[in-house]
């Protein structure tokens, strides 16, 4: 009998079960990877910044209902490609700007 005590107790002893780290998030790292190459790559960085923006906000509901790691990264994914956009934006906005002020003053010439 005590023998088979000791069977059930290596079984069943009351040791809490081994911390296993949450995986994480590919979305999130996706989302930072495509933030900083729409920094650095010119012309498709408005593109790829706004799908930066859309997979960083995908992976922050996900890590939210799954309980992933990978916040920061799809924080800092998320932040990168406002960043980008909003540079690209302003820049397109000054390039049309500078294109209206030189075509006007065409138009009023004195010579």
């Amino acid at each position: 009998m005590e023998h088979r005590e000791k069977e059930v107790n290596r079984y069943y002893n009351d040791s809490p079960p081994p911390y296993v780290v949450p995986k994480t998030n590919s979305k999130s790292i996706a989302a930072l990877v495509l933030g900083i190459l729409s920094i650095m790559i010119p012309y498709v960085g408005l593109l790829i910044g706004i799908v930066a923006i859309i997979i960083a906000s995908v992976s922050l509901k996900e890590i939210k209902n799954r309980m992933e790691q990978g916040r920061g990264l799809a924080i800092a994914g998320l932040v990168c490609g406002i960043i980008s956009v909003a540079l690209y934006l302003l820049l397109i906005a000054l390039v049309l700007l500078f294109t209206f002020a030189i075509s006007s003053s065409d138009m009023y010439s004195t010579y």
